[in-house]
């Protein structure tokens, strides 16, 4: 059967890989410490957790496609989210680092205000950070400042400190994620493309009269991304919210089906799967300057 755990501490997790809690709200895990790992576990995590995952050898891949960034992967889980961990071997020892701070760690502070701009908290782990030999030892710099005030007696300065290389690693993270959208953009046209053709399929449906708009959310699951990831690779490509793309395509496909005069505005709007004409009223004059009744006299 597979084992659960529950690691609603820092300390908890630190014994489980044999490591020493230097802090009750923060630390910097080493897993070559850590016993040999047997089967697979699912863990539950109450804090936010970053995984420098060494690979070994081989390339490391994505669906069908192969990274060129080989020597390292970051993986980032926020509080609540859930990790499953299966090894092909019977016994596998883990190599690599772990950075873990607990919401309590950041409460009240700049960080805490502004965790959730560190979008890539909720990536699934198929979205994880691929890292240059140059970008891992600058992970490693930061890991290595965090543990030094880790292993110095705490005192007045030390939270701020930690904190700060805390948001330094973080900032390095959001450039070096920027660097991946970049080189991967062969890749990422692609998903763009798919996105594109998703909402052509979508509004060629009866699933707006059916089901409604197609939100971020169930567009992200179809192309098989998080939404977070979906979002930040949207934007990144196209200068736009993966929202804002949408509504550009519901405007572009409403100003067709405003030409049928045989449908009223309020069916059109109902049609595309609004659930009050108005909102599509509002929308329209928004996005494109005039009412729909307004747009369909003029032309």
């Amino acid at each position: 059967m597979e084992q659960i755990i529950d690691f609603d501490t820092i300390s908890k997790y630190n014994a489980f890989n044999k490591n020493e809690t230097k802090h009750p709200l923060v630390s910097v895990v080493d897993f070559s410490k850590a016993d040999p790992r047997h089967g697979g576990f699912t863990a539950l995590f109450g804090f936010y957790t970053v995984f420098l995952k060494d690979v070994k050898c081989g390339d490391l891949a994505y669906g069908k496609n192969t990274y060129d960034y080989q020597e390292g992967t970051l993986v980032f889980l926020g509080p609540g989210q859930v990790l499953t961990a299966a090894y092909n071997e019977e016994a596998y020892q883990p190599k690599g680092w772990g950075l873990l701070f607990h919401p309590d760690l950041i409460a009240g502070t700049s960080l805490g205000r502004h965790i959730q701009e560190y979008s890539f908290f909720g990536y699934e782990t198929r979205e994880a950070l691929h890292l240059s030999e140059k970008e891992r030892t600058i992970v490693m710099e930061c890991f290595a400042k965090i543990e030094y005030e880790l292993d110095n007696n705490i005192d007045k300065h030390s939270k701020k400190l930690i904190i700060a290389n805390i948001i330094l690693f973080l900032d390095y993270c959001t450039r070096f994620y920027d660097r991946q959208f970049i080189t991967r953009d062969n890749v990422h046209k692609g998903i763009l493309e798919r996105f594109e053709t998703l909402l052509n399929n979508y509004f060629n449906s009866d699933k707006p009269s059916s089901i409604g708009l197609p939100s971020v959310a169930y567009c992200a699951m179809e192309l098989n991304l998080s939404p977070n990831y979906f979002g930040d690779l949207i934007k990144k490509e196209t200068g736009k919210t993966a929202q804002e793309f949408i509504q550009t395509k519901i405007i572009a496909v409403a100003k067709q089906k405003i030409f049928d005069i045989n449908k009223s505005v309020n069916q059109v709007a109902l049609e595309m799967g609004f659930k009050y004409p108005q909102h599509f009223t509002r929308l329209f004059k928004q996005k494109v300057g005039v009412s729909p009744n307004e747009y369909r006299s003029l032309n």
